[in-house]
């Protein structure tokens, strides 16, 4: 009774207008642009040409006054569907006594009202629950014994009523359950993929943070052992000196044992160490060969003063270089690939491109995790990165890294002019990065 209340009596008169349909449904999407809007409302002109019958359909079966109005209230059930569902619904219902009484149409419902009835049933129940259809049809059922019971005639047509109407709600509840099970699968691959994304970029900083423990212990090692050596350089260092210097050895060794804790955490089971220190730019010309060797071309280009960057850039420039290339050989069979690497004040300019896929070898399908990998370092380093199609038909990754200037590290260049002049025509090659690379070296100058 709860349910009956909920479905048919909380609210039934309330305004509730027929929305017209989305112009990308099924149907409506294959027609022109310029038929799509006036398709939308297809619905409520069906309704209203369902109107148009059952008032014809009343006013030529009768042949007196009373019969021709009471041939407009059917009609007005039906249209009522279009504002008020749930209410058209029961003001069929109550008109069904009077226009039997009055029609004289049939007993309890004639043809007009018989159409109109079944009408209201499809329509209401197409914009409610398959609940409220269930609870519509026992309703008229209960209605129909009633009246047959009250007075006796010949010919009656609930049997009719039961039998049709049943087997049109039936039809609306099965279209209705499936598209909320649709509905349902669409919600569940959205949350399912933002997942998965998420699960994604967990990893990939993972990884990256396993990565840069070599390079991070790296430096903590040196810095202790400095700390610990750097008193004996020095004839009769005061004991304020000493203990800065042991503060400073503790402090190094007491970072290392966090970053070793740190690391357990995010370590995987199956996770090997590596036994070789971190690859960086100067072994890129192994990488290219590695993919030369799987069967893809590729050309190395390297602009601006070549310079050891810090390890972190390094391993980050490496990897995005490889991961770019990788996704080459599972993407493109067949295309060429360009590496292009620019040094300029500002930091460090990327730029790998290859062509379409060739020859009779498919493309093999991927996951996507290289892309969100490559931001994610990209990122870390506060750098600049995009992703995109070419005109060819190929796949572009650029990418920019802000390094601070060091003048100890850095070559000096001629003249200041000249190096702005380098800057910029290494820059163009890698899209908006040429911007960051001038406030960096501007930010650096000041």
């Amino acid at each position: 009774m709860g349910g009956l209340r909920e479905a048919l009596f909380h609210e039934a008169f309330a305004y509730r207008p027929m929305p017209p349909l989305r112009t990308d449904a099924r149907l409506i999407r294959w027609l022109p642009k310029q038929v799509r809007a006036r398709a939308a409302w297809a619905p409520h002109a069906t309704v209203v040409l369902a109107a148009l019958i059952v008032f014809l359909t009343g006013v030529s079966r009768t042949h007196h006054a009373p019969g021709e109005v009471m041939a407009a209230l059917p009609a007005v059930c039906v249209l009522m569907t279009l504002v008020r569902p749930v209410g058209a619904f029961w003001m069929s219902l109550a008109s069904t006594p009077v226009t039997a009484v009055l029609g004289g149409d049939g007993w309890p419902w004639g043809p007009s009202t018989f159409f109109a009835h079944l009408v209201v049933l499809i329509v209401v129940a197409a914009r409610t629950r398959p609940r409220t259809a269930a609870w519509m049809w026992g309703l008229t059922l209960l209605l129909g014994t009633f009246m047959e019971n009250l007075v006796w005639r010949s010919g009656t047509t609930t049997v009719g009523m039961a039998l049709t109407s049943a087997f049109a709600l039936l039809m609306v509840a099965m279209v209705q359950i499936r598209r909320e099970a649709e509905r349902e699968v669409t919600v569940q691959r959205t949350v399912t993929a933002v997942e998965r994304d998420r699960r994604t970029l967990l990893e990939e900083r993972t990884t990256i943070a396993r990565e840069l423990h070599d390079v991070v212990a790296h430096h903590m090692s040196v810095v202790a052992i400095q700390a610990e050596a750097a008193p004996y350089r020095v004839e009769n260092p005061p004991p304020e000196l000493e203990q800065a210097f042991v503060t400073i050895r503790e402090n190094a060794v007491a970072a290392l044992t966090e970053l070793r804790r740190v690391l357990g955490v995010v370590r995987a089971e199956d996770y090997q160490a590596p036994d070789a220190p971190q690859p960086t730019l100067a072994q890129l010309d192994g990488l290219l060969a590695n993919v030369r060797e799987a069967g893809l071309e590729t050309e190395k280009t390297i602009t601006g003063a070549v310079r050891e960057l810090p390890q972190g850039v390094e391993l980050s420039a490496y990897r995005i270089i490889q991961e770019a290339l990788s996704n080459t050989l599972r993407h493109a069979p067949g295309a060429t690939a360009k590496v292009e690497i620019g040094y300029v004040l500002g930091g460090l300019g990327l730029r790998v491109v290859n062509g379409a896929p060739t020859g009779p070898v498919k493309p093999s399908p991927g996951a996507g995790h290289g892309i969100t990998g490559m931001r994610e370092r990209v990122a870390m380093l506060n750098g600049d990165m995009t992703a995109e199609t070419t005109r060819e038909g190929g796949y572009e990754i650029t990418a920019f890294i802000p390094v601070q200037a060091n003048s100890e590290s850095q070559p000096q260049p001629q003249s200041q002019s000249q190096s702005q002049e380098q800057d910029k025509a290494v820059g163009v090659r890698f899209g908006k990065s040429t911007d960051r690379a001038e406030r960096t070296e501007q930010a650096g100058r000041a």
